[in-house]
């Protein structure tokens, strides 16, 4: 589970901004009768989804790219190379550009907190952490800081938990977190590590680091007829094959300059589908479902396996090519889960409701005058009883957070109208 997560310098967020999974000490009978939004670890209440809102280019987007970037570092920096530039761009003005973007996580794997950070210029490590509570009590793992120095010894601390840790420092370039490196090289807390940002932490329903299409068909395929028929679909039957297609491979020789082109037998998976009103007919579920059906089954698919083994996924844009009743369906499965997480943004208002969501799940993104993203909660609206309605009072803009529009007839009339040079 995550429990905060921290972001300075990335893309448009310029100063640190949190998102905060805690929950907050709500009170109010609404809150109480939302009890299945929430879970509890060591005392602490977690919330199970959080929903960013904002305007077009107000930066959703960006804190997810962030996000998704930082864990994707964890999981791939031991295979950088010497000319790596990394996947990101800091803040373009007030001399950003030259400053450390920062990442901070609070997370719990088996039963146990962590608190893992790191600073990052374009191509090099600058800083990196990990503190854990094996006791309760925040303990050091190990602390980094390149400008200590250039011998290792001067830029690690270590404590005792990690086997010969110096042993992977050596073998840590700046271009690598250490964290990556000595899962590579089989020390078992960073394994730990690794291991939930690369197998509980889902960046996306696909690629990234979801399990396969097969895989994940082969372990739900009876849930995930049920949960397509919940749905509203009408496919009653899934059937998932390999066949062997021709294609054509390049290969080129840059030492001769020589360029040949061969024939190849490349393997696919075939997916067919069988609907209801005709159950001996067959469909081809690439050409002949529509998108909206075939976004439907690839989410349901990885969803089914997120929600039963208490993951977490990240999702920008959640209602891409789903109606607004499959949305709430979605989120309604991550409350009915045990302890699964969902982080994500959209437009789709229909979510703010205090019946269905606490006003600590609820965040909104505004692009402040400097260019910069800010992020914050409903929460912090004090005086914003349980009893208002939300999605009324955001679109009347009283979070900022939307676009502002002069849309009156006449104004289009005159921009259309304007002689052009």
């Amino acid at each position: 589970m995550i429990l905060e997560i921290r972001l300075s310098n990335f893309f448009s967020i310029k100063d640190e901004i949190v998102l905060d999974l805690q929950a907050a000490n709500l009170k109010t009978q609404k809150s109480q009768e939302l009890e299945d939004n929430v879970f509890n670890f060591d005392e602490i209440s977690v919330l199970k989804t959080v929903v960013l809102y904002g305007a077009n280019a107000s930066g959703k987007s960006n804190i997810i790219k962030a996000i998704r970037f930082c864990a994707s570092m964890i999981f791939m920096s031991h295979t950088h190379n010497e000319n790596a530039v990394f996947n990101f761009k800091p803040f373009k003005f007030n001399g950003y550009q030259n400053k450390p973007s920062s990442f901070l996580i609070r997370f719990v794997s088996n039963g146990v907190e962590y608190e893992y950070s790191f600073s990052v210029k374009l191509s090099e490590i600058i800083t990196e952490s990990l503190y854990y509570y094996p006791n309760g009590r925040r303990a050091k793992v190990f602390t980094r800081d390149e400008s200590l120095g250039k011998e290792k010894a001067s830029i690690y601390s270590f404590s005792s938990v990690v086997k010969k840790p110096l042993d992977v420092a050596e073998n840590t370039s700046r271009k690598t977190l250490y964290i990556s490196r000595a899962s590579q090289m089989d020390r078992e807390l960073p394994k730990e590590i690794f291991r939930f940002f690369n197998e509980k932490f889902i960046l996306g329903y696909i690629g990234y680091n979801a399990l396969s299409v097969e895989e994940l068909y082969k372990q739900n395929r009876v849930d995930l007829l049920r949960a397509l028929q919940i749905a509203d679909s009408d496919i009653i039957d899934i059937r998932m094959s390999k066949e062997v297609r021709s294609g054509k491979n390049l290969n080129a020789d840059f030492t001769t300059n020589k360029a040949s082109i061969e024939d190849v037998q490349q393997q696919h998976v075939k997916i067919t589908t069988f609907h209801k009103s005709n159950p001996t007919v067959s469909f081809d579920f690439a050409n002949e479902e529509s998108q909206g059906t075939q976004v439907l089954f690839y989410v349901m698919l990885t969803l089914l396996d997120i929600v039963k083994n208490n993951k977490i996924l990240l999702i920008d844009e959640i209602e891409n090519s789903l109606h607004n009743k499959i949305v709430e369906y979605i989120v309604s499965l991550f409350h009915a889960s045990k302890s699964a997480q969902l982080i994500y943004t959209t437009h789709n208002t229909n979510l703010l409701n205090l019946n269905k969501l606490r006003k600590d799940q609820i965040c909104f993104v505004n692009k402040k005058d400097d260019a910069s993203s800010d992020l914050y909660s409903l929460f912090d609206y004090k005086d914003f009883r349980d009893t208002m309605d939300v999605e009324k009072a955001y679109l009347q803009g009283r979070f900022d957070a939307i676009p502002y529009i002069d849309d009156s007839l006449d104004n289009i009339k005159n921009f259309l109208n304007e002689p052009h040079n």
